[in-house]
């Protein structure tokens, strides 16, 4: 007997030895882990939209009257209501996700939970990013058609002429916008990117075991 067979028998032997897994656990693992993966994900979003708040309620005075002296207050009240609802409406998504899916009872609709698990977050992410660029895009609208008023309620130095005011205002403006547009795509990316690709292998797995 040359080495190759005594090499194909040692690793038969070896596989026999090694512990084999029936469909039901096999499942039963999967679906844990996706179970945990949702959990995760809804927990963040609630996590996420408490930030905000927080956020929110640090704001100085000044802030809010800066708003008010410029007439944006009724439009900004009317855009945190909007995407205050929409953002619990996805929170309320996430929720629905999770619990489809810790009572799923067969791996095709497991999967099918996980497809739309995924989907569900991409949209989430898609709406906070486009939702804040539209939000950044439309207020420097407004600052640029109402520059008088802009001008008259942020500029304290006489020496400043208008012109360069606006010039390093919206040129501000712009910089804070590249930087907290991109830190949020970033911080999806990370976060829900590493859960995305969890659920995405488990979907890989569960393909395997329905073949």
């Amino acid at each position: 007997m040359d080495e190759l067979e005594l090499l194909k028998k040692q690793w038969q032997r070896q596989e026999q030895d090694l512990p084999h897994l029936s469909y039901d656990q096999l499942y039963k693992i999967l679906l844990k882990k996706s179970s945990s993966i949702v959990k995760w994900i809804f927990m963040i979003s609630i996590g996420e939209i408490l930030l905000w708040t927080a956020l929110a309620l640090l704001v100085p005075d000044s802030s809010s009257k800066f708003t008010d002296r410029v007439g944006l207050q009724n439009i900004m009240t009317i855009a945190n209501v909007l995407y205050y609802l929409i953002f619990i409406t996805f929170i309320y998504l996430f929720y629905k996700n999770y619990r489809k899916i810790s009572t799923t009872d067969s791996a095709k609709e497991l999967m099918e939970n996980i497809l739309r698990t995924r989907k569900t977050v991409k949209y989430f992410i898609a709406y906070n990013i486009i939702g804040i660029s539209i939000i950044m895009l439309g207020l420097n609208i407004y600052y640029f058609f109402n520059q008088d008023i802009l001008f008259e309620t942020i500029v304290k130095n006489e020496g400043m002429n208008k012109d360069q005011f606006l010039i390093i205002f919206f040129t501000t403006q712009l910089v804070v916008a590249i930087l907290l547009i991109g830190g949020i795509w970033v911080f999806y990316r990370i976060i829900y990117g590493i859960l995305l690709r969890r659920l995405n292998r488990n979907y890989k797995e569960l393909e395997k075991i329905e073949v």
